[in-house]
């Protein structure tokens, strides 16, 4: 192989990885990635007692912060396509931790509400949370958490984003 040849300047070029010191252009993505399935895992865990899944999870967390809100906007603001938020809806339904209601002025449209119930168990989730958030930080320094918190809320809701809640 020659200094011309393509394959050869792609073999020196590092593959990307998700390994600690990584600099290729994906190594940003990859990490994300990992740390999410983290805390995924360990979230997950601390849910699992109380009959519920994250995706449940992040619709009740919406519910919460917007009120009463269409299937079509709780299917934008947790990621999910509109049949997947109708199974949840209809999960949180059944476990009576929502409702759809009407909406007036539009017989098609329903808005689904949390459930006094559903606030109830948004709370214990809170208070059964708190000890594994602390283990997902626990290996980072003094005011480390809080900085990690800022530095990700900044990447997640740049400056002018139109979606920050």
């Amino acid at each position: 192989m020659t200094a011309d040849d393509p394959h050869a300047a792609a073999a020196a070029t590092p593959r990307a990885t998700d390994r600690p010191g990584d600099r290729s252009p994906f190594a940003l993505g990859l990490l994300l990635r990992r740390a999410h399935w983290r805390a995924q895992t360990v979230m997950t865990e601390a849910l699992r007692p109380l009959g519920i899944e994250l995706r449940h999870f992040s619709v009740l967390i919406v519910l919460v912060n917007r009120g009463p809100t269409v299937q079509r906007d709780l299917a934008a603001a947790t990621g999910t396509d509109k049949a997947g938020v109708m199974r949840v809806v209809d999960d949180l339904e059944r476990k009576g931790l929502a409702v759809r209601k009407a909406v007036p002025g539009d017989r098609r449209v329903r808005a689904v509400e949390i459930t006094p119930q559903g606030m109830e168990l948004f709370d214990t989730a809170h208070v059964a949370a708190e000890p594994q958030a602390g283990r997902l930080v626990s290996g980072l320094g003094p005011g480390e958490a809080e900085q990690l918190a800022d530095l990700l809320t900044r990447f997640a809701h740049p400056a002018g984003d139109e979606d920050a809640v």
